[in-house]
């Protein structure tokens, strides 16, 4: 009753120009009621076999909640997708691979039920912004996650990642801890190092880069990030070059004058450069040139 009432409310705060847009929060994913494992979907009122954008939000792997969508559900309602935005449980109270493993937990469940809110479970679109996008490029490099839900990247037919600055985890350690060391600066107490355990294994392990091969089925993807930060720049050129040399296909986009944060805020607006890329490549990998 309680969730049936948020979606009443919801609904009734869109404007009027999504007031077809049906929309059902903190929808169970998980098998054991754990608070963090909850989405929400916003579907068009006569949605039926629509493809579907998985959101996956940021914020260090430590803080940010599903709720943070901006104008993403709308924009994308109009253009004709079910978008589905998750949750899941947060450093330091898990580890991080229990965060991914969340995340392929929430995508089998999309899987399995996004029929029933007019949704397509063979044409879903991984996306996410910051630590948001680590998760959604490893996932759709690393099929182990999939796999153990079984899944395969079958499914995923593009991810977009957004202004991520660890898809080589290695590399911004290094990166961040020299920056640090040559200015007399003291490192962080909970960085990079210690978000993602301390074996360097397990960096390499968790970098998206680390699982790009050919033959593997990888999606298209589409990286979108801050054209003038140096290290995320550097970050998805690396991922970037690492996708083609294995075949992928794959675009960037360095959007300017903007940030990490804008960037993603930005997403879904009316003539947003960024938008106008994203929406393209829905239309070349999701729609296929047509709905």
């Amino acid at each position: 009753m309680k969730r049936l009432l948020l979606s009443l409310l919801a609904v009734l705060s869109l404007n009027a120009s999504v007031k077809a847009q049906l929309v059902h929060l903190d929808v169970q994913y998980g098998e054991n009621s754990l608070e963090r494992q909850v989405l929400d979907i916003y579907a068009p009122s006569d949605a039926r076999s629509l493809p579907v954008v998985f959101w996956i939000h940021g914020g260090g792997w430590q803080t940010g909640d599903k709720a943070s969508v901006q104008s993403k559900p709308q924009a994308l309602g109009e253009k004709r997708f079910v978008f589905v935005s998750t949750n899941y449980r947060l450093l330091p109270s898990v580890e991080m691979g229990t965060i991914i493993r969340d995340v392929a937990k929430s995508i089998h469940w999309v899987h399995d039920h996004i029929e029933e809110y007019g949704g397509d479970p063979k044409r879903i679109l991984v996306m996410g912004h910051s630590a948001g996008a680590q998760l959604a490029a490893l996932i759709c490099t690393d099929d182990r996650y999939l796999k153990a839900e079984g899944l395969s990247f079958e499914i995923i037919k593009g991810c977009v990642p957004v202004d991520g600055d660890t898809y080589d985890v290695p590399a911004i350690i290094t990166t961040a801890e020299t920056r640090r060391r040559v200015h007399h600066q003291p490192q962080a107490t909970f960085g990079h190092r210690e978000k993602f355990g301390n074996d360097p294994n397990l960096h390499i392990d968790f970098s998206a880069v680390t699982h790009v091969a050919r033959d593997k089925g990888i999606p298209p993807f589409l990286i979108l990030y801050v054209n003038d930060h140096p290290d995320n720049s550097a970050q998805a050129q690396r991922f970037g070059t690492v996708l083609k040399e294995a075949g992928v296909n794959t675009t960037l986009h360095g959007a300017k004058n903007t940030d990490h944060s804008k960037l993603n805020d930005d997403l879904g607006l009316p003539d947003d450069p960024a938008t106008k890329v994203l929406f393209d490549f829905l239309e070349q990998v999701i729609l296929g040139g047509s709905e």
